[in-house]
């Protein structure tokens, strides 16, 4: 068996361990295309490489030897540019063919970049979705730069974060009036803004660039900003090319069933470029989130052996912290809402037909292994003793049934 893997990110690594609980003969060669050169490391680390809290070591996902271990053969520094799947095969950029057997497509995402009027005139710009991304920022900037962010989502400020105490200044813009506003409403918002403000860094919402000039950008508002370095963290879109080409469904993401086959003869997809059906909102929607990936990866792997695995239940969760601040998520702000705030936690929960669909926690929490719990798996809230686990998620407010459960959660 020869299995092909296009990508090296988490859910590649996925693939890889799901193949390997059931087809343990290294002689069934892997075959990783990667067109990154780096050894497997994890992404969401690398503004911690900008602060200098981990290196080129410590933020490797797997061990050295990992490859070797499972019979790898690492295709460093090589872009896949199409899939012939008449032939089996994947083409290179370089017009090398690799041959598959089964193959699965982990391609992630790309950043998004608006045509904007002048960006082209700007020399010192950087994307911020990769460990490349890093290390080159890194060398660019100085104690003095002043460095403008196009995006106050996730990556913009995870940036910015990075950034912090390195540089002079920090620029966040956004065309949202609102910091995080892929997962938080307008009140969590506010408290984020309000801390990463009196960190020092300076906000522009609702607000985009009109012009870039070299050194500086013309808002719609007229306003000017003056920067050294430019940072474009306006967005991402997956990588669904290569499915879309060879006959595979893709509307935003590449489309799959539950087991991760695309519906093309022994190709499968996972990771960040796919759509899973998220059970709080019951649609299809991309899930750009690491253990997500993961999972969807090492299910395609045990399918490719010829085994029976499903990815099932997916909801978005998140939990990031910004200079001090941790920000839990997860599930869908849908129905209404309960608030409940002490000792420096504010804890905001949706509540329809006697269920929790999801919730946001601003503050160091504990225990949200427990409302995702209640979430994923549709527990009736007149069951538990929710008003208890509002103040404090404890395992005596869910009753003897949930324990064992919740073992691996909390």
């Amino acid at each position: 068996m020869n299995y092909v893997i296009i990508g090296n990110g988490h859910a590649a690594i996925g693939v890889v361990e799901g193949i390997r609980t059931l087809d343990k003969d290294l002689s069934n060669k892997i075959t990783i295309i990667s067109a990154e050169k780096h050894h497997i490391y994890s992404r969401p680390l690398i503004s911690y490489f900008l602060q200098g809290k981990t290196d080129l070591e410590k933020i490797k996902y797997r061990p050295d030897d990992f490859y070797d271990k499972n019979g790898c053969r690492l295709l460093a520094g090589k872009t896949a540019v199409k899939i012939n799947r008449e032939n089996k095969t994947v083409i290179l950029e370089d017009n090398g063919e690799v041959p598959y057997d089964r193959l699965c497509v982990c391609t992630g995402s790309r950043p998004f970049v608006p045509p904007f009027n002048g960006l082209e005139t700007v020399k010192t710009k950087f994307s911020f979705m990769s460990l490349d991304d890093a290390i080159f920022l890194d060398k660019a900037i100085t104690k003095s730069s002043r460095v403008f962010i196009l995006g106050a989502g996730l990556i913009g400020l995870k940036c910015a974060e990075g950034l912090y105490g390195r540089v002079s200044s920090i620029t966040v813009a956004d065309l949202s009036p609102l910091v995080l506003s892929s997962i938080l409403e307008e009140n969590t918002s506010k408290k984020v803004r309000k801390h990463l403000e009196g960190k020092g860094i300076n906000f522009i919402l609702g607000d985009t660039v009109d012009l870039f000039e070299e050194n500086a950008a013309v808002m719609k508002s007229n306003l000017r900003v003056e920067f050294d370095v430019l940072v474009l963290a306006v967005g991402v879109r997956p990588n669904t090319h290569l499915i879309s080409e060879c006959g595979g469904k893709v509307n935003r993401g590449i489309l799959t069933d539950n087991r991760m086959f695309t519906g093309v003869e022994d190709i499968y997809a996972a990771g960040d470029c796919t759509e899973s059906f998220d059970i709080s909102y019951g649609q299809s929607r991309i899930l750009a989130l690491l253990p997500n990936a993961y999972m969807q990866g090492e299910v395609a792997g045990i399918n490719m052996t010829g085994g029976n695995a499903g990815f099932e239940n997916a909801l978005p969760v998140n939990a990031i912290g910004l200079l001090g601040l941790e920000i839990s998520t997860a599930g869908a702000y849908l129905g209404e809402v309960t608030e409940y705030e002490a000792d420096g936690i504010y804890r905001r929960f949706y509540i329809s037909d006697n269920l929790l669909k999801g919730f946001i926690i601003i503050g160091k929490p504990t225990r949200t292994g427990i409302y995702t719990y209640l979430i994923r798996n549709k527990i009736p809230l007149d069951s538990v003793d929710f008003e208890a686990l509002i103040k404090n998620p404890c395992l005596n407010a869910l009753g003897e049934n949930h324990f064992k459960c919740l073992e691996s959660v909390v």
